[in-house]
């Protein structure tokens, strides 16, 4: 199989969660960051919706291209004859399935559609300064989330049960984010906090670590694998 060439934003939570499942795949693959807002993006030509991540490569001869993360994290499960990152027992996988819908709608709309907009996009896009209504907002509804996800890792080793999934992959990419800008007060989740220090302990969590955005700071504790 010929090298793989990843299309994505580094501070795209999709993005990340295909990066990180590569990493876990020990698949070699090139990254091509890509600005998707910027006229002439290649992202625009490869996915109808114009929005990393993109996974290009060649499989058996064949020229495939898989857009978004559902695509890439469902291939790579295609690819091992044993479970990768969906559990063999059925009811895991459809917690797995759950989750990954909840982050999809749910987290997206709530969070990331607020505190990403505000902290992210409206520097990106010169949108002029967040607005503290917003982010007031956007905070609580993470601590709904965050009390969520705390709960489940209080009854089970990883998000959907008993090891590392495609649920915990997601979000850790989401959460990752967000702890870049500082919005998650680990202190109050530790449960959470434990869960994630073990994922970024792992090596496929490395690449993300060197990420920076322009013109903002990451927290104190972005890089400590201990913190």
């Amino acid at each position: 199989m010929s090298a793989c060439v990843l299309y994505h934003f580094a501070f795209d939570p999709g993005s990340r969660a295909a990066r990180l499942a590569l990493g876990e795949a020990r698949l070699d693959f090139t990254e091509t960051p890509v600005r998707p807002w910027e006229e002439g993006c290649p992202v625009a030509t490869l996915n109808p919706s114009g929005m990393p991540p993109v996974l290009q490569l060649s499989d058996a001869g064949r020229p495939l291209t898989l857009c978004e993360p559902a695509a890439i994290l469902g291939w790579l499960e295609e690819r091992t004859p044993e479970p990768f990152l969906l559990p063999a027992d059925p009811a895991e996988r459809a917690e797995v399935r759950r989750l990954l819908t909840w982050f999809e709608r749910r987290f997206t709309d709530e969070v990331n559609a607020v505190l990403l907009h505000e902290r992210m996009e409206k520097p990106l896009l010169r949108l002029g300064p967040p607005e503290a209504r917003a982010l007031r907002a956007g905070r609580e509804a993470l601590k709904s989330h965050l009390a969520m996800m705390e709960g489940l890792l209080a009854r089970r080793d990883a998000l959907a049960g008993r090891r590392i999934s495609q649920a915990d992959i997601v979000a850790a990419a989401h959460l990752s984010v967000l702890d870049y800008f500082g919005e998650v007060a680990w202190a109050s989740w530790p449960g959470l906090k434990t869960w994630y220090m073990k994922l970024k302990s792992r090596p496929s969590f490395r690449p993300l670590l060197a990420d920076r955005f322009p013109g903002v700071q990451a927290s104190a504790w972005y890089q400590d694998l201990d913190f």
